[in-house]
């Protein structure tokens, strides 16, 4: 069956409490991290902080995995936000080299302040998770397609790129468990690599003085 998907209705909204519940349980997440790091959350600590049963902690992420999911896919949606309406060059406006070098240069950071995260969201009995992959292949090969450049294959190009833009991202995942921040300093080589790239392939000088 090749038509386009048909919506069988919206989906139900969800409860006024178990919105209130999940904007707490998540701030409370971060109160947690910023106080002792990724390894002092726990479904029970959670809980006993939050001031909720041990049970709605569990219907509302299943597993401690499931907490990070729940604090990675909400800081993942507001950076979509910032690419889809934020101030150029991230955001719609700039050319489409320039926003290509800035997605990689923003997502290279959040990922790195995320890794800690990230691995905490890791669930060792499930597959890795490619969602925030495969969103990057899209932007990207929307704004590859809009460069009006000589280039082979945009599809194949753009999961290329997806790879050495997220691969970062399990580099950090195997070293040793961490709460330590990455300063922007050690994130700043993988930054500029992903610019001299960018414009190397787009067939452009990178602008040295940017950044």
């Amino acid at each position: 069956m090749n038509g386009p998907l048909i919506p069988l209705g919206r989906p139900r909204p969800e409860r006024a409490d178990a919105v209130r519940n999940r904007e707490l349980l998540l701030a409370t997440v971060r109160e947690m991290l910023a106080d002792g790091g990724a390894c002092s959350v726990t479904m029970d600590a959670l809980a006993e902080r939050a001031g909720l049963g041990k049970g709605t902690v569990f219907r509302r992420f299943g597993t401690r995995a499931g907490i990070f999911r729940a604090l990675l896919d909400a800081d993942d949606r507001a950076f979509q936000e910032q690419v889809l309406y934020g101030p150029p060059p991230l955001g719609p406006g700039a050319p489409a080299l320039d926003r290509i070098v800035a997605y990689g240069q923003a997502r290279i950071a959040f990922l790195l302040d995320h890794h800690s995260v990230a691995r905490a969201a890791l669930d060792r009995n499930q597959p890795v998770p490619a969602g925030p992959a495969s969103i990057t292949r899209v932007h990207l090969r929307v704004l590859l397609g809009q460069a009006e450049a000589d280039l082979p294959d945009l599809d194949s190009l753009a999961v290329q790129l997806t790879g050495a833009l997220e691969g970062p991202l399990l580099l950090f995942l195997a070293m040793p468990e961490t709460d330590k921040p990455v300063s922007s300093t050690e994130g700043r080589p993988l930054a500029d690599s992903w610019s001299v790239l960018i414009h190397r392939l787009l067939s452009a000088p990178p602008d040295r003085e940017t950044g």
